[in-house]
């Protein structure tokens, strides 16, 4: 097995672990409603309802009136099956691996963090018995996976995060069909009610208009904005100015040869990223739900774990 840069690319391995970290904080807290994070979660447990889940192994704790008898006799095994209630909570995490990810000034790639804070969600989720489903925004596609709370499906998911991380590269370039405006206008179809969405990206490309579909969004769920950011995107160093450097957004480039060119460079960058900061703090607002910036520097998990009201 090749090894890999963990801080360049993540890997299936380096996701499954970080299921340890998921039991030192609390994504959805059900009974301490001074939270940040308390939603409407309807349902605080997994009953006996109409809707069948899945059928699995006997666990310690299980309800023996769960037990499917005919399952066990054949299989020598004991059987439980598992229902759903139609209010339980859904989650649907997204995920953004495009080009634009791939960047770090610091300790990691943005395409890491974004990556390693949407599977430990994903682990928080399950572990409070929900349903959660991956959606990955790629290069050239959009992979919409179906909100499981069995365990075999979040791997599945992650298998598809770790390859995505996997083949961005300094070549990487997205298709031009496939942009954040589509991507939120895909979302939006899905008609979701009493959900949460998290949304785990840079938000490059993100503009007005797909501000106001989260909102309306956000009417009938919670959705929670979940920014990575590096200090490149509101800052450049004044040194590059006597390296020559040459900066583009994959159309248009600038050479940045002048202290003039690069404190309008940075001015420039600045004012569009509090644009945006702005614009998902009052969407937070709406719910009373925080606005989380990741950084670059390596210690993403410990942020956010701070940022939703954990350890």
């Amino acid at each position: 097995m090749q090894s890999h840069d963990a801080r360049i690319h993540t890997s299936y391995a380096d996701l499954v672990r970080l299921q340890n970290h998921a039991l030192s904080f609390t994504l959805l807290p059900h009974l301490h409603a001074s939270n940040s994070m308390s939603g409407r979660h309807l349902s605080l447990f997994r009953g006996r309802g109409l809707n069948f889940e899945e059928l699995r192994h006997y666990q310690l704790g299980d309800d023996i009136r769960s037990l499917d008898w005919k399952v066990t006799m054949r299989t020598g095994k004991p059987h439980v099956r598992v229902y759903s209630e139609e209010k339980d909570r859904h989650c649907l995490i997204l995920v953004d691996q495009r080009s634009s990810m791939f960047f770090s000034s610091q300790h990691c790639m943005k395409s890491v963090v974004a990556a390693e804070v949407a599977a430990l969600s994903a682990w928080r989720v399950l572990r409070d018995g929900d349903r959660v489903g991956v959606c990955i925004a790629d290069t050239d596609k959009t992979q919409w996976q179906v909100a499981s709370r069995a365990q075999p499906k979040l791997l599945e998911q992650l298998k598809q995060v770790a390859k995505a991380n996997q083949q961005l590269s300094a070549l990487s370039a997205d298709d031009e069909k496939l942009t954040f405006s589509r991507w939120i206008n895909e979302l939006s179809r899905r008609a979701l009610k009493q959900s949460t969405i998290i949304i785990v990206s840079d938000w490059s490309g993100c503009s007005a208009d797909d501000i106001n579909r989260l909102k309306q969004l956000q009417r009938q769920n919670d959705v929670l904005a979940i920014m990575v950011v590096d200090p490149f995107e509101t800052e450049l160093p004044e040194k590059i100015a006597k390296q020559g450097w040459v900066v583009g957004d994959g159309t248009h480039q600038i050479m940045l040869d002048s202290q003039h060119k690069v404190a309008k460079a940075s001015q420039f960058l600045l004012t569009e990223k509090q644009q945006q900061i702005v614009q998902l703090q009052r969407l937070m607002a709406a719910k009373r739900l925080p606005c989380i910036l990741l950084s670059t520097t390596g210690d993403h998990i410990s942020q956010y774990k701070q940022a939703v009201g954990g350890g």
